[in-house]
């Protein structure tokens, strides 16, 4: 087994979370519906997660078609901007790097948010590669995505061990060479690593 030199983080449920919950975020501004709007707004979100399109028209066009009179700014800012990062995440990022191991990110962004969080957010300074989908121009879990990571991190995919909580893109990674491990902040970080040392990699 190729040994792992690098760790590539995704961010949402990872190393972050909105505050209070996706859901619950939104309600104060959407009410009952905010699950349902919220769910078609994500639809909608995914084919401009690859590009450079503007998410906030196509949220204001859902809030139209539910007739709520809330500016799609606003909703932006109390859902997607409403960041909470996980101190622990950060702690074992920085414990890896320490360690000798290279570490990077590697997130499905719309650009709005991707430049939010470069703005508001430290990883600019922690991780070594920053890999959003809207500037590789493919989104996880297409194979694309992990393949175009190995090359701007300049590893073999099986060099690189890759954590994220959803299973899709846990599966993308592997079907590339890489190792990858399915792990979500709730499920506590000493189970993170657990799984990091089935492979070896542990932080300082």
């Amino acid at each position: 087994m190729t040994t792992i030199r690098h760790v590539l983080f995704d961010a949402d449920g990872v190393l972050q979370e909105i505050r209070g919950g996706f859901y619950t975020s939104a309600t104060p501004l959407l009410g009952e519906r905010a699950r349902e709007i919220l769910n078609l707004a994500s639809e909608h979100e995914r084919p401009l997660l690859a590009g450079d399109d503007d998410f906030l028209p196509v949220l204001a066009e859902v809030l139209r078609q539910y007739d709520v009179d809330v500016a799609a700014a606003d909703v932006f800012t109390a859902v997607w901007e409403n960041i909470a990062t996980s101190a622990a995440s950060l702690d074992l990022v920085r414990g890896l790097r320490d360690a000798g191991y290279g570490v990077h990110l590697g997130t499905n962004q719309v650009r709005r948010r991707a430049d939010y969080m470069r703005a508001a957010l430290p990883y600019d300074e922690l991780f070594d590669v920053k890999l959003y989908s809207c500037d590789l121009g493919v989104a996880k879990p297409e194979a694309a995505f992990f393949q175009k990571a190995a090359t701007r991190i300049g590893a073999e995919p099986a060099a690189i061990l890759f954590i994220d909580d959803h299973f899709p893109n846990v599966e993308g990674a592997r079907s590339t060479g890489m190792a990858a491990v399915h792990w979500r902040i709730k499920e506590g970080h000493d189970v993170l690593l657990e799984r990091l040392a089935a492979y070896g990699v542990a932080p300082a």
